[in-house]
């Protein structure tokens, strides 16, 4: 009787697998969708490739000629060999601490000033939203004068500071968290103004708990952002020791040799941190993008 009613069951998992077998292979349209995503895959990924092949690789192979994809030899030393030359362990120090209390700051701040644009009715509101959205076509080098002389005249140079003060408002970041609030029901934040909470006992409890696919996209742009950035802290950052990540990558090129391999190993160390945020804060991201962009 068993043995019966195995035969009744064998043959369902050999058509479910086969249906499942076939409805991965691709086919027709999706054939040609699936080939042009692997293509794309493959030129975005190549240049990270290629860094990782020329930090492990031997230095007199770089400038031999030819096109080797893969190095005769893994040198690992080229890693230990670049982070004694400079300061690394302060550079990375340094660009931690900027990231992470620009992000906070900065993540605070949008999502105030984008609950405000969009649950409360004040006079000029739509003229004060539009003008702070224009400015996001203001190029950043126009208004870096003025910038440095209101962060000197307040004793920042040279200070984690002077960098993370003067972006803690996005405009980009409350144009996202406004786009995102509006979608929430008024009748919510009634019902809890009923019940005799206040408008920041709202926001925290109320809106907060609402708002963590937005918060995950500030967080991962913001953080890239800074991590990244290079012009306002070489602007405000002046001496070695309050140097960035960026700036120590700039430092590490001479003016007449540059170790590239060293420079490459710096190079891909320096991604790590902007990917381990991202796989943090992958789901939320995907998911706030999505609901953010149907709007």
């Amino acid at each position: 009787m068993i043995a019966e009613g195995q035969r009744l069951v064998r043959p369902a998992r050999a058509v479910k697998s086969g249906v499942n077998r076939r409805s991965r292979v691709p086919r027709g349209k999706d054939f040609v969708i699936w080939v042009a995503l692997v293509c794309g895959a493959v030129v975005m990924t190549f240049p990270l490739y290629w860094m990782f092949a020329t930090a492990v690789r031997p230095r007199n192979e770089l400038f031999g000629g030819g096109l080797d994809l893969v190095p005769s030899e893994f040198v690992w030393t080229n890693f230990t060999d670049a982070w004694g030359k400079l300061p690394w362990a302060a550079f990375y120090f340094n660009s931690i601490a900027i990231a992470v209390f620009a992000v906070a700051i900065t993540v605070f701040i949008n999502l105030m000033a984008g609950y405000a644009f969009a649950k409360y009715r004040f006079r000029g509101r739509d003229i004060i939203f539009f003008l702070m959205v224009s400015t996001l076509m203001v190029p950043i080098q126009v208004i870096q004068v003025p910038e440095f002389i209101v962060v000197a005249e307040m004793g920042l140079v040279n200070s984690i500071w002077g960098v993370v003060l003067p972006r803690s408002a996005e405009a980009f970041g409350i144009f996202l968290v406004r786009q995102f609030l509006v979608s929430i029901p008024d009748e919510l934040l009634e019902s809890a103004r009923l019940d005799g909470a206040s408008e920041f006992r709202i926001f925290w409890s109320v809106v907060l708990p609402l708002c963590k696919p937005v918060i995950a996209v500030l967080v991962i742009f913001t953080f890239m952002w800074r991590w990244n950035d290079f012009a306002w802290p070489l602007v405000v950052l002046q001496e070695k020791a309050a140097f960035t990540v960026p700036l120590g990558l700039n430092l590490a090129k001479g003016l007449y040799y540059t170790d590239w391999t060293g420079l490459m190993s710096m190079t891909l160390l320096s991604v790590i941190p902007m990917l381990v945020v991202f796989i943090i804060f992958q789901r939320s991201f995907v998911q706030g993008i999505a609901s953010t962009g149907m709007k």
